[in-house]
């Protein structure tokens, strides 16, 4: 594990403003976090581009939008209420409770705590069942409650509402369901960071195909998926790998499935999960509810129940992902330089605009002249609150790929000095041609 990466990470997205702990000022919250103003840019540039790229642009997926808050009768046909949970054990020397499946064996009824190195012998120290769901009281009176849940993924709306779906868009088999929401499970054992939280983001793909052709389409999103992290979100194949999940491991509605790990700085674990969930939401769903949920092939004059090949990505952990891969440090002339190498199209801002000399009017209004041209066209960020060499440490730091510094020579020749984040080069521009000329930066894959 590189814990020297991760803690210069957090203190980084603390710092410049991407990541703040939840409720801090009252001594945060466990595993629950805020994300701050470049925080919030990334995420939506993240499921921006996710969007475009399988509801915009595809016609056999569409996009919905369900409720978080779901009836018991939702996760009694999930079969979340009867075995969504983890075995958990407590150790007696540190008293911090652990999942049994993450311990490491030191005897036949013995685990080793992994933060103390006490011995757990289960015999004496009995492994409980948590359900990792959130209840939610949804009656105006406490003394006489309704409970409902919060739903611990996005997939169960994209089920209970299939047939609502099927008869509004009026399209045949394969289609997909699209859906960016957030999910909750009181997760006991947390921690890296933002990789494991009890509230979290999700873009779920249920994509509904004939049983006989579910394989094909389940190898091919398992690739589609792949390939969307390396060619759309910038990420270096090196820190990528398929995993193909042993029969053992598979969840109980699984087919099969294939987890894409990353290469964060606590070692390899998933990014997405890409599973064949074959028949098995459709036809409990039907039966708790007795409706039909099954699909009538005008061509083929056949009725059945489809299967489902589900693509499940999460929000905070691809941020994370991106983060951790361009998080580099250099040294240039013996000082120390912190950048994030971003993809351009997924940076926060495309391009900062300064003036070299705040105390000079003319260079202040010629700057924000050029940032009000810049910003309706990509995103920018203006910035006049420090010497040069910092302002350009700042933009490194937070990854945008271009700096705009507008100098005295500007007023006469016409021309401002565009800085590239990854090669540091600087050219003299002119300024009708700068936005043109960074867009060619950019479309080049800079």
């Amino acid at each position: 594990m590189n814990a020297d990466k991760l803690s210069k990470i957090v203190a980084l997205c603390r710092r410049r403003g991407f990541i703040f702990g939840g409720s801090e000022i009252y001594g945060g919250l466990s595993s629950v976090w805020d994300y701050g103003p470049l925080g919030a840019r990334l995420k939506k540039r993240i499921k921006d581009i996710w969007w475009d790229t399988y509801v915009e642009k595809r016609e056999d997926i569409v996009g919905l939008d369900s409720s978080i808050i779901m009836k018991d009768q939702v996760f009694q046909a999930s079969g979340h209420l009867q075995g969504f949970a983890d075995w958990l054990v407590d150790c007696p020397g540190c008293k911090r409770r652990f999942r049994m499946d993450k311990l490491e064996k030191a005897g036949q009824d013995c685990f080793k705590c992994p933060e103390c190195s006490h011995q757990i012998d289960t015999k004496k120290n009995k492994p409980r069942q948590f359900n990792l769901m959130l209840k939610t009281n949804m009656s105006a009176t406490e003394d006489e409650p309704y409970y409902a849940y919060l739903r611990p993924e996005t997939a169960q709306g994209i089920f209970v509402n299939f047939s609502n779906v099927l008869n509004t868009v009026h399209k045949s088999l394969p289609l997909g369901i699209a859906q960016i929401g957030k999910a909750f499970r009181n997760e006991v054992t947390t921690g890296n960071f933002v990789f494991r939280m009890k509230e979290f983001e999700q873009m779920e793909i249920e994509y509904f195909v004939h049983p006989s052709e579910a394989n094909k389409f389940y190898k091919y999103w398992v690739k589609e998926r792949f390939d969307f992290y390396v060619n759309k979100i910038g990420l270096k194949k090196k820190s990528l790998r398929l995993r193909e999940h042993e029969k053992e491991e598979l969840a109980h509605y699984a087919k099969s499935c294939t987890d894409i790990e990353f290469n964060f700085p606590f070692g390899w674990s998933e990014l997405e999960g890409i599973a064949n969930r074959g028949n098995f939401d459709l036809t409990e769903h039907a039966k708790v509810s007795r409706k039909d949920l099954s699909f009538y092939d005008n061509v083929k004059k056949e009725k059945f129940t489809p299967f489902v090949i589900e693509p499940s990505a999460g929000v905070d952990r691809t941020l994370f992902a991106v983060i951790s891969d361009a998080y580099c440090e250099e040294e240039v002339k013996g000082k120390l330089r912190t950048v994030l190498k971003i993809k351009p199209q997924l940076a926060p801002y495309c391009v900062a605009v300064f003036p070299l000399l705040r105390n000079r009017p003319e260079l202040v209004q010629l700057a924000k002249n050029i940032f009000c041209d810049i910003n309706n066209s990509v995103p920018a960020v203006y910035n006049d609150t420090g010497a040069i060499g910092k302002l350009y440490r700042r933009q490194d730091e937070i990854g945008t790929p271009f700096c705009i510094t507008i100098d005295v020579d500007s007023l006469g020749d016409g021309k401002v000095t565009v800085r590239d984040r990854d090669t540091m080069q600087q050219d003299r521009v002119s300024r009708s041609k700068v936005l043109e000329f960074i867009r060619a930066k950019v479309k080049g894959g800079h």
